[in-house]
């Protein structure tokens, strides 16, 4: 990252913390994170009889479910389930739009190359993640709610400006409104639709999104819906997904609540002529969860406490330092580093930066959920240098300590 998009970024971190600090202090909150605490706790704990129920209770919604165990399964299952789509409809196969939201696990499998490879176009929309999509180079998000928090205004106008021609001044309206009616116009030709999910009530086969911007209404209003989740975001009931969702927002935007709270529990449907069911009113006519694996199965139970706001980083010293070099894909920071072992191994969490850890513990203690990252990376970089994954200098360091009583 350059050194001014560092520096906007720890401006919007400076004032997340101003909102973020009264709000989470409150009894209320504070009553709320304990709750959610033990909710995480326990789902993680029961992670597999949580699955068994999940499948279930899809079953019973008629929302169509399949389990991935990888990054390679999930994707040849989105593929498949789209091609039928196609195929099922007639669809023209040289102009297939895909309208997706913001989400971590499909950043995590690769989805934008997955579908453009397929000459499919993805049309990002989340205000964001759209102008991370038109920025095209250097256009890895800085936080898991604010993917953009590292570009100014003016960044932001000569970004619109170069990928859809217009002349926009650095006026946050304009800009919005600008690409508002372009995002609108593309997704008026488009019957697919593909997200992400903040929670899953597995008893009740349940959905939560959260979004402020209303746009995951218009992704889930598509003809086929398609949510990829990990299986770590499964919990037990509804409700349990509700305290997540509301913990989630105070700790990621300093509000109280979110905008907008989509609860997807089966496709379209209508019972107002005589009490007759029928389906395919106005939302998905299909609806398919993936569940994905990926390495979760084995990870360490503390690493999938996370909610996902991304405090962590915003407390982080390293990450104010250097941005997004320290952590893996869309997953940032610390724990980014540490479930980036599970998600592609050990050199992974290596190249995402392990060592530029302070191991000062800010994560934790700003963590809503209380998980251990400092420790967790502490441990791993112990089994990463008995693999000889560590900083060369570092050694050399540590050598002339023992042989010469000094580190030159």
């Amino acid at each position: 990252m350059e050194e001014k998009e560092l520096k906007s970024m720890r401006k919007v971190f400076n004032n997340l913390k101003d909102k973020i600090s009264p709000l989470a202090n409150s009894p209320e909150i504070k009553e709320l994170q304990e709750r959610v605490i033990e909710i995480r706790k326990n789902a993680i704990n029961n992670n597999q009889e949580l699955i068994e129920i999940a499948q279930k209770s899809f079953k019973d919604n008629d929302i169509d479910c399949f389990l991935a165990k990888d990054d390679k399964e999930a994707q040849k299952l989105i593929l498949n389930i789209i091609e039928e789509e196609i195929k099922e409809n007639s669809y023209d196969e040289n102009n297939i739009k895909i309208a997706k939201s913001k989400s971590n696990t499909l950043r995590e499998i690769g989805i934008h190359e997955l579908l453009e490879n397929q000459n499919y176009e993805v049309i990002e929309t989340d205000l964001g993640d759209r102008i991370l999509q038109l920025k095209e180079h250097d256009n890895n998000p800085t936080h898991p709610t604010g993917p953009a928090s590292h570009l100014t205004r003016d960044d932001i106008a000569d970004i619109v400006n170069n990928a859809m021609g217009t002349n926009l001044p650095p006026e946050p309206k304009a800009i919005m409104e600008t690409v508002r009616e372009d995002v609108l116009s593309l997704l008026a030709e488009s019957n697919i639709g593909i997200s992400g999910a903040n929670s899953i009530a597995s008893k009740d086969g349940s959905l939560v999104l959260i979004h402020n911007e209303g746009n995951i209404s218009i992704v889930a209003s598509k003809k086929l819906h398609i949510l990829l989740v990990g299986i770590d975001k499964l919990v037990e009931t509804l409700e349990e997904s509700i305290s997540i969702a509301k913990l989630e927002t105070v700790y990621a935007t300093g509000k109280p609540v979110t905008s907008y709270m989509n609860i997807i529990s089966g496709p379209s449907k209508t019972a107002d002529i005589e009490k007759k069911l029928l389906k395919n009113m106005y939302g998905a006519e299909k609806v398919v969860v993936i569940l994905l694996d990926n390495g979760r199965s084995e990870a360490i139970k503390e690493c999938l406490w996370c909610i996902g706001c991304g405090n962590c980083i915003v407390s982080c010293p390293v990450y104010n330092i250097v941005g997004n070099e320290f952590g893996y894909s869309s997953y940032l920071g610390g724990r980014g580093v540490a479930m980036s072992k599970f998600l592609k191994g050990d050199k992974t969490s290596y190249d995402s930066s392990i060592y530029m850890c302070t191991l000062c513990g800010n994560c934790t203690k700003n963590c809503p959920v209380a998980t251990p990252t400092n420790e967790i990376i502490e441990d791993m970089r112990y089994n990463l240098q008995k693999n000889n994954l560590y900083i060369k200098d570092h050694k050399e360091i540590k050598d002339n300590i023992e042989n010469k009583g000094s580190p030159y």
